[in-house]
């Protein structure tokens, strides 16, 4: 890949999409690169990238972005965070949202569904009064294709077979030709919405639970600083956020508490509202 290809496509996506790629990330942009062209039938990554540069208004730009995300997901991924939404979280959400009944949780980086589903099929099995409250569930992501992937609700069965119980499978999920897809009734009780975790949130209600796992690795400290602020001040008092294993807010916001649950680190706004 052209030096000065690689500089184009990092400088394009950090500033549209807060994803850093390092000097070093070269093999894995390019082969990014090779698919995408190969999907747009340029005859190589240099006439991808010098339309690019030609067509700064082009809808390739948009595609590129999408190329340069990572959407790695399955269902009940790790399996503790969600052992502590089950035992923990919930139940004791449940009870402080009794009086006015409003339930309200974001999937930040839906990628292709399956985490959000999971937190789903985890309220449909354990608290399914709470479905019936003035219930949000917002799921978004960046990538447009994954994002239509998880407003389907249909995978393959080697997507299946990644982390989803029998059971599960045969209570959420019908056999349609070669794939299987999420109870449709379920699946529409989430709005699934594209955005883009650098810019404006403006829809987004005082929500109770958010995960956002595995997607501030991608950014610098400022963005990370950026994105953790804007979470804390539309969490309710003492709502929780849920990060990746390798993710923390740790010298990046200290206004949130780390709070070990069993086997899951999870991250609680103050119990009193916060500026």
């Amino acid at each position: 890949m052209r030096p000065a290809d690689f500089d184009y496509v990092r400088t394009y996506v950090r500033e549209q999409a807060a994803i850093v790629l390092e000097p070093g990330k070269e093999y894995l942009v390019e082969s990014r690169l090779e698919a995408l062209a190969r999907r747009e039938k340029f005859v190589s990554v240099d006439a991808l990238v010098d339309t690019l540069r030609a067509k700064p208004s082009d809808p390739l730009h948009r595609r590129l972005i999408d190329a340069m995300t990572t959407n790695e997901t399955s269902f009940f991924r790790d399996l503790h965070p969600f052992e502590a939404l089950r035992k923990i979280i919930l139940p004791e959400i449940r009870q402080k949202r009794e009086a006015d009944r409003t339930l309200n949780i974001w999937c930040g980086a839906a990628s292709t569904g399956q985490e959000c589903y999971t937190v789903m099929m985890v309220l449909a099995e354990h608290f399914p009064e709470v479905l019936a409250w003035n219930f949000n569930f917002i799921a978004t992501d960046l990538c447009l294709d994954v994002l239509n992937q998880a407003r389907a609700g249909s995978y393959s069965q080697i997507e299946i077979n990644r982390g989803l119980p029998a059971p599960m499978l045969v209570k959420y999920f019908t056999r349609k030709a070669d794939r299987w897809e999420f109870r449709e009734d379920l699946r529409k009780r989430i709005q699934f919405r594209e955005l883009n975790l650098v810019k404006d949130w403006a829809f987004m209600p005082p929500l109770d639970i958010v995960f956002l796992r595995n997607v501030l690795i991608y950014f610098d400290n400022d963005i990370k600083k950026a994105i953790l602020g804007k979470i804390r001040r539309i969490l309710r008092p003492g709502g929780y956020l849920f990060l990746g294993g390798a993710e923390t807010t740790i010298n990046l916001d200290d206004q949130y508490e780390r709070v070990v649950l069993d086997r899951t680190t999870v991250y609680r706004t103050p119990s009193i509202r916060t500026t």
